[in-house]
């Protein structure tokens, strides 16, 4: 006869030997693949660095990686699935959000004093999570084996012994040197955290996975850890919204046959929610192109994109450093569209200027002067998701916001959007070849995209639907993992 008595909450983690090992992907297509199979399943991240972020129903921001994640399994993400995200503003100072709000702007020094103090909150919101889900696969962040920082951990070893949560190490075969790492990775844990770790995944593997059978067995004999499976290079992930700025690096849609569309984006220093670029990237008949510092503006262009930034004002500065202001007018006087996005539709304008340093050292800056606005950063933050139309086509969109400051000037008197609770979005030049927005996410929205990219190249074929694109991909993953991992060993593994 079944218990009345509830189940009690799984838990599992996976830490990776360092970043950019792919521990998202594992971590949402695991997500997917138990829900698939009936779990009520959540993923948590305790903490996060990233300038791509999502917002979530409840106006709050968490990591991007996060929000797909949820997505994978199957639930609305929250605040309490990444507790603590920082927002690098510079090489060594960051935004510190606690639970969806700006809480301070510290400096890596400043933030490693304030960690331990976070850790109760980030408990916290893991017990939250706990309530009504079968299993929680907690995300690692960087290398397992931070042994400098080990003292204020809250994101690798410390959240898992102070949350008794079992870990299993990601390996990334692809970079090389998998069997140091993973090696090197256990040894440099103490006696305590060894006791965590129940096993390793070997990721993105390349050919013949019988070769790496003596590789097993060499890290079992220097680590007794078991392999839950050697995971093979996933190349659907390029369908899948882009968390690190890593993914930047050569990063682009390519050019393929008889690409009708191209779109130039500089890649600004502190650039932010550079997934607005997926939907277009994924379009067969378009190449986005990353354009890196130190290279020209691609005169051929038929669309020069300005993406969202973290510190307007220091991109703007880069921007011009480049020598990208003078690209931009150029391509202007050739008859080239322009679209500006957050931080990059600030730029566009007349003035910007932060008189509080909200955003980085206090200052204001004569803009691009490409859109008749200008901008003051101050005051409280939009965290917000909208929905709308595009004044010109017609074609709906939603999106959300997430950005300080507020803009104003003639060419808001021609908004790009209108938004269902009312509000004129964005602005427009008079010949409608520049526009800029605060909203995010736009040009997932299939109608609208296929519009856009018309009137840059008329009678183009229309892509596949972005978002059916993104559910066939995470549930591809899934099967993928099923395949190639031992899904009932790492269950079997995992805290109740």
């Amino acid at each position: 006869m079944p218990s009345d008595k509830p189940q009690s909450c799984r838990t599992l983690m996976l830490q990776g030997t360092g970043s950019d090992v792919g521990k998202s992907l594992l971590v949402a297509g695991l997500l997917r693949a138990y829900q698939r199979r009936g779990l009520r399943v959540r993923p948590f991240k305790p903490q996060n660095m990233s300038n791509n972020a999502a917002v979530t129903p409840g106006g709050g921001e968490i990591g991007r990686a996060q929000a797909l994640q949820a997505r994978a399994a199957g639930v609305e993400p929250t605040v309490h699935m990444n507790p603590v995200l920082l927002k690098p503003t510079t090489d060594i100072g960051a935004q510190v959000v606690v639970r969806g709000e700006v809480q301070a702007t510290a400096k890596a020094r400043e933030y490693h004093a304030l960690k331990k103090s976070l850790l109760p909150t980030v408990l916290e919101s893991f017990e939250i999570l706990k309530e009504g889900a079968d299993l929680i696969i907690v995300e690692g962040a960087g290398s397992a084996a931070e042994v400098n920082l080990r003292d204020a951990d809250i994101a690798n070893m410390g959240f898992a012994e102070a949350a008794g949560v079992p870990v299993v190490l990601i390996g990334d075969i692809d970079r090389g040197g998998v069997i140091a790492s993973l090696i090197g990775t256990h040894l440099l844990l103490s006696d305590t955290e060894r006791d965590f770790l129940k096993g390793y995944i070997i990721n993105k593997f390349r050919g013949d996975a019988s070769l790496f059978d003596d590789g097993i067995t060499i890290i079992g004999e220097k680590t007794g850890l078991n392999c839950f499976g050697v995971v093979p290079f996933f190349a659907a992930a390029r369908f899948l919204p882009k968390e690190d700025a890593l993914a930047l690096d050569n990063e682009g849609s390519g050019p393929t046959a008889g690409s009708p569309v191209k779109i130039a984006v500089p890649r600004l220093s502190r650039i932010a929610n550079f997934d607005d670029l997926d939907p277009l990237a994924a379009e067969a008949d378009v190449d986005v192109v990353i354009v890196e510092a130190g290279d020209p503006l691609p005169g051929d262009a038929d669309l020069i994109l300005i993406p969202g930034s973290k510190a307007t004002l220091g991109d703007l500065a880069f921007l011009r450093e480049q020598g990208w202001d003078q690209d931009l007018a150029a391509h202007v006087r050739r008859g080239g569209r322009v679209v500006g996005l957050c931080g990059g539709y600030q730029m566009l304008g007349l003035r910007l200027s932060d008189p509080d340093g909200a955003e980085g050292p206090a200052g204001e800056a004569q803009g691009l002067g490409l859109l008749n606005v200008e901008t003051v950063i101050t005051g409280d933050k939009t965290l917000e998701l909208v929905r709308g139309i595009e004044t010109e086509s017609g074609a709906a969109v939603e999106g959300y916001e997430m950005h300080m400051g507020l803009t104003e000037g003639a060419d808001r008197a021609r908004p790009w959007l209108a938004l269902d609770d009312g509000r004129a979005e964005g602005a427009s030049t008079v010949d409608g070849r520049i526009q800029g927005s605060y909203l995010h996410g736009i040009f997932a929205a299939d109608g609208f995209r296929h519009a856009f990219l018309s009137r840059l190249h008329a009678g183009r074929n229309q892509g596949p639907s972005y978002e059916a694109r993104i559910e066939e991909t995470l549930d591809a993953l899934a099967e993928h993992l099923e395949t190639h991992l031992d899904l009932d060993g790492l269950l079997a593994c995992s805290n109740p």
